[in-house]
């Protein structure tokens, strides 16, 4: 699905975030909501060259992968007028050329009994992507990630932030892969500063 036929007729857009947008959109909007998608799993299981690592080391990023019976917590961002055409642009690159991702329209449960589900944009890496990693335990996940900095910083910041939001915006949500991968990434960074 390319921006183009994203935006036809349309004045305004959600864009679903999971991963860095959660705490870093960097595109403005009208407002943003807590929320989640359903029939899909939040992995570390994407590659990243760029941001968060670099090509001897790549860092480890965030995709969805299907799964009936889970759901994936983040915050959809309500674009309009101006702001669809500029976030769609700014996305474009920093998701698709910088990170392989694809698009993909869901619908968004915004948090709260009394608010309709909303399509919201999406943007997943799939397993046919050279950047694509795929499944590893959570020690070799956690370790990859304390030792992998890119352009944008330490992948371990990437990490911590994500899990940060979900304790301060989701505290009811128990995330087993993203907190189990942020215990063994803190371990090895403290024997990593023990050593030194």
């Amino acid at each position: 699905m390319k921006p183009q036929d994203i935006i036809a007729g349309k004045t305004s857009l959600w864009i679903f975030g999971y991963g860095s947008l959660v705490w870093k959109p960097d595109f403005k909007y009208q407002r943003s909501k807590v929320g989640y998608i359903q029939g899909y799993k939040r992995r570390f299981w994407h590659g990243d060259n760029f941001h968060r690592g670099n090509d001897e080391l790549p860092g480890r990023v965030v995709t969805l992968i299907e799964d009936d019976d889970e759901t994936t917590w983040g915050v959809a961002f309500e674009v309009a007028g101006s702001q669809l055409e500029e976030s769609l642009k700014y996305l474009n690159v920093r998701e698709t050329v910088c990170g392989g991702y694809m698009t993909k329209m869901v619908d968004f449960f915004p948090e709260g009994n009394d608010q309709p589900p909303v399509q919201a944009l999406v943007y997943i890496a799939t397993s046919d992507n050279p950047l694509y990693l795929g499944p590893a335990t959570s020690e070799e996940i956690g370790a990859q990630i304390a030792m992998s900095r890119g352009k944008t910083g330490h992948n371990l910041e990437y990490l911590l932030r994500l899990a940060e939001f979900m304790r301060s915006s989701c505290p009811h949500v128990e995330d087993h892969h993203l907190f189990s991968i942020e215990a063994t990434a803190l371990t090895m960074v403290s024997y990593l500063l023990a050593a030194q």
